[in-house]
């Protein structure tokens, strides 16, 4: 998913869904989504998708988006978002100069994306990162950034191509400002 993303293009509709390139769709996750074919080449976040996803958005634990092709209704990848804080002592200065000064500041983070294998190379996973930094820059929850544990050095990379950077001393940690990221894609 290196390179230019596609962007949602206008503004967002009343339903939550999103175009994000010609051929796909942008949505919550819904119990017409049929993710049984779903393979991205890790068997944990294909797994996460077919049997806990709509659990955890029952839950209330996380928010599941995913992107379907149009014309064949193909789950193309997903994302999950959710509220968290980090403290603030483990971000750079940069971040905090204008944070006010408490223990912990609240972020949402990107627990899992994923890109179904007939699907990559086509820019989806940026085109769902700028997705999930919107939907969180409109919450009525506030939240300052974005963040991921990023599962091994490719996704690390990944994260870091697109404007985030290690925290907290973990190199798999990441976070970049909403106003970063969003600026620096011209949403």
């Amino acid at each position: 998913c290196a390179g230019h993303e596609a962007r949602p293009q206008g503004p967002p509709a009343p339903d939550s869904r999103r175009e994000v390139t010609a051929p796909f769709r942008l949505g919550p996750l819904g119990p017409g989504h049929d993710r049984s074919t779903f393979s991205c080449g890790v068997e944990a976040l294909d797994q996460y998708l077919v049997r806990q996803a709509s659990q955890d958005v029952r839950r209330r634990v996380s928010a599941c988006y995913v992107v379907t092709e149009v014309t064949s209704g193909k789950v193309a990848g997903f994302y999950t978002l959710a509220a968290s804080s980090v403290p603030l002592g483990d971000l750079s200065p940069d971040l905090t100069k204008r944070l006010p000064r408490y223990p912990t500041v609240p972020v949402a983070r990107v627990g899992r994306l994923a890109i179904d294998k007939a699907f990559q190379g086509r820019k989806l996973g940026g085109a769902l990162l700028a997705d999930a930094a919107l939907r969180a820059a409109q919450s009525e929850v506030a939240v300052f950034a974005l963040i991921v544990d990023a599962k091994d050095d490719d996704a690390a990379a990944f994260y870091r191509h697109h404007g985030f950077e290690p925290f907290g001393g973990n190199g798999r940690q990441l976070i970049v400002s909403l106003e970063r990221f969003i600026q620096a894609r011209g949403s």
